[in-house]
């Protein structure tokens, strides 16, 4: 009987842990869209670090390039997830005008871009004190 009730206890921590791991688990996206925004009042690294940090804590986003020069962030994401819209107000939200640019599906931006995905690079802080202001 002591037996018993040891395995069933076990069994029930078990499961515990396992719904506590399941639960903590964030899911990977699968990017399906992509979406390019118009993205004003970057400068740097800086910016570069702050908007991809702020985009790749979406849930949905597997991916966010930044193209200081052209104004430009490109954002892979899954669009069961995540919104264009909504990307583009969290950009908005840390203090650079952003919009859509163009909001398309995966394959049709491979198709005219050729690029599969855009690689990832972490951009370090550089400190030019720029966008300090913007958080």
């Amino acid at each position: 009987m002591k037996l018993k009730i040891q395995n069933v206890t076990l069994v029930l921590v078990a499961a515990a842990v396992l719904a506590v791991f399941a639960f903590s688990v964030r899911l990977e996206a699968s990017p399906d869209s992509v979406v390019v925004l118009k993205t004003l009042g970057m400068t740097c690294d800086s910016c570069t670090e702050k908007i991809t940090k702020v985009l790749r804590a979406q849930q949905g986003v597997a991916s966010a390039e930044v193209d200081v020069a052209a104004g430009r962030v490109t954002v892979w994401y899954d669009s069961k997830m995540a919104a264009s819209e909504r990307l583009a107000q969290v950009v908005t939200g840390i203090g650079y005008g952003s919009s859509t640019l163009v909001a398309t599906s995966a394959e049709a931006y491979r198709a005219a871009t050729g690029r599969a995905g855009p690689a990832m690079a972490d951009a370090s802080a550089s400190g030019c004190g720029c966008c300090r202001g913007k958080q």
